[in-house]
Parts: C-alpha cells; sequence; structure tokens
C-alpha cells in the first residue's frame, strides 16, 4: 500500500513538472467589431442638396449668349470697335485695370441714365465733347481689378445700349461706338423721297445682262422682296409697293464665315441697289421676335446651245 502511494505521489511530481514547462496554449484573436455593428450607416444624401439649372434659367442664358455681340476684326475703325446698333443685343466690352475705355453715344445723343451690376468694383462716369448739333456723350469705365464682369445700361433720348463688362489683366478696348442702320435709311427715305416709283432704278441697265437666279426665303412681312438680280456689277432688291409707306429693313451681307455686316446701297423707288455682287444677304427689322428675309445668289444653269436661258 505504502509503494502505490509513493508511486502515486511520484506520478503527480511528475505531471506537475511537465505542467510547468509546458508551453502556454495558443490565445485565440477576438474578432475586431463590424464596422455596420459599431457605426451606424451614413444617411443618403438628400435630393434638396442637389445642384440643377431649372429651364427657365438655361433658356435666359441661351438667350444671352446668341444676342451678345463679340468685337470683331473688320468692325475696327483704328482702336475704336464699331458695332452695329440693333435693339435688344448685348454688347461685349473687354477692359483692364488702370485703362479707361470710352463708350462713345451718337452725336446729338442726350444722356438719360446709366445703371450698372457693380458700382463698387467699377469707376463710370460721363463726360462730352463737341458742341451744338455734334455734341457728343461718352460713358467712361474701369476695372478696379482684373476677373471681373458685370453688365451696363445706358438710356437716352433715343434708345437703349446693353453692355456686358468684362475685366481682362492687360487688355482693354480704347473706344467704341455705333453705327444705326435704322437712322441711315430714314435719312436714305427722306433724300430719296422726290424719286418716283417709276423712276429707273439704272440709267444704263439692260435686259439682256441681267441674272435673275436668287432666292427669296424666310419670314413673310409686308416688305418681303418681290425678287433680286443682278447686272454683273450692281444686285437689285425689288420690294413691294407698300414699303414707301413702312419701315423699310437693313440689308446685311453674310460673309464666309457667317457674320452679317451692313453693306452699303440706296434706295431708287422700291429698289435697293447695292454696288456689289453678294452671295448671300439678310433682311432684319423688328425688335424681340426679328422678321429676318433670307435672299441666296444661287448656281446658274447654263443654256443649251442655240436657245436663250
Amino acid at each position: 500500500m505504502k509503494r502505490l502511494l509513493a508511486l502515486s505521489a511520484a506520478s503527480l511530481a511528475m505531471v506537475s513538472a511537465s505542467a510547468e514547462h509546458a508551453p502556454p496554449p495558443p490565445v485565440k484573436p477576438i474578432p475586431a467589431p463590424s464596422a455596420t455593428a459599431s457605426s451606424p450607416a451614413k444617411p443618403p444624401a438628400s435630393k434638396h442638396l442637389r445642384k440643377s439649372v431649372s429651364p427657365g434659367a438655361a433658356r435666359v442664358a441661351a438667350a444671352n449668349r446668341a444676342a451678345t455681340q463679340q468685337p470683331q476684326a473688320q468692325g475696327f475703325v483704328n482702336a475704336v470697335q464699331v458695332y452695329p446698333f440693333s435693339e435688344g443685343m448685348i454688347y461685349q466690352v473687354y477692359t483692364a485695370p488702370g485703362a479707361v475705355t470710352d463708350l462713345a453715344l451718337q452725336s446729338g445723343e442726350n444722356l438719360v441714365a446709366v445703371a450698372a451690376g457693380d458700382t463698387v468694383r467699377w469707376v463710370i462716369g460721363d463726360t462730352t465733347s463737341g458742341s451744338g448739333t455734334d455734341k457728343r456723350t461718352h460713358i467712361l469705365v474701369k476695372p478696379s481689378a482684373s476677373g471681373l464682369a458685370t453688365n451696363l445700361v445706358i438710356t437716352t433720348d433715343r434708345r437703349s445700349y446693353h453692355l456686358q463688362l468684362t475685366a481682362t489683366s492687360r487688355t482693354a478696348m480704347a473706344a467704341l461706338s455705333w453705327t444705326y442702320p435704322a437712322d441711315q435709311l430714314i435719312a436714305l427715305r427722306q433724300k430719296e423721297a422726290q424719286v418716283a416709283a417709276t423712276a429707273p432704278i439704272a440709267a444704263s441697265l439692260s435686259v439682256d445682262s441681267l441674272h435673275f437666279n436668287y432666292t427669296v426665303t424666310g419670314d413673310s412681312p409686308a416688305w418681303r422682296p418681290l425678287r433680286a438680280f443682278d447686272d454683273g456689277r450692281q444686285t437689285f432688291v425689288e420690294f413691294p409697293a407698300s414699303i414707301a409707306v413702312g419701315e423699310a429693313p437693313p440689308l446685311f451681307v453674310i460673309g464666309a464665315t457667317g457674320e452679317a455686316e451692313l453693306v452699303n446701297y440706296r434706295m431708287r423707288g422700291r429698289f435697293y441697289v447695292v454696288d456689289r455682287i453678294f452671295d448671300r444677304a439678310e433682311l432684319r427689322l423688328g425688335t424681340g421676335k426679328q422678321q429676318v428675309v433670307r435672299i441666296d445668289r444661287v448656281a446658274e444653269v447654263a443654256a443649251p446651245k442655240g436657245k436663250r436661258s
């Protein structure tokens, strides 16, 4: 019995010693808490925070872009940009800090008011030149820094001007002015008032030299031309008799790049006489919804031999 107890004690001692020198059991890592469990999910973005442009604002922006007249190379007379005036158009003006840009109005035109969207960072004043019927009003504008933009409205006893002012770092327009097609036509019609409607449009005009290869398209106002033709040197636009009592539309020649430019012409009875041949031209009249009639010269088809065209 004592021997068995001794063996048991020895066995326990060996087991105890083994347990002291045995490596500790591996420790299992505790899994990290799930992100979805520890933090609340982000709420979806509100529909009200999304930026959007209303259809009305988009239409206004498109109309403003279409109505804005940019400076044209052929429009400069020395350093002065000359725009043909049309009611409702916006005229682009480029300015720069430290430079004054001169906006010259029509001679004899009286200034009523000047209003700008930004009167804090823009210096705007007015002065006059000349005297009597040659007295002319000048609006002077200058930005305080580059990168600025605002609009300017000038009202006179004759018309309203709408301008877009943009400040660049160095480049500024020295001056700009306008031509007035409507006024020029009124003066032309007054000058030609004594010419009878039946007067010949050209003294040396030969019927055999006329070319009628022109099409008239577009709107149908009362003044829409009946036809257009040329004699190889001049172009003639024939209007109905009602042109004598109504308002006459200005004539613009359309260049190869699509730009419209006012062309010199004179009125003979109910004919416009243009001292050149053009491929495309437009007659424009009205404010707001403008009436436009287009005149295009088309290629002539050669007549067969032995037959007249």
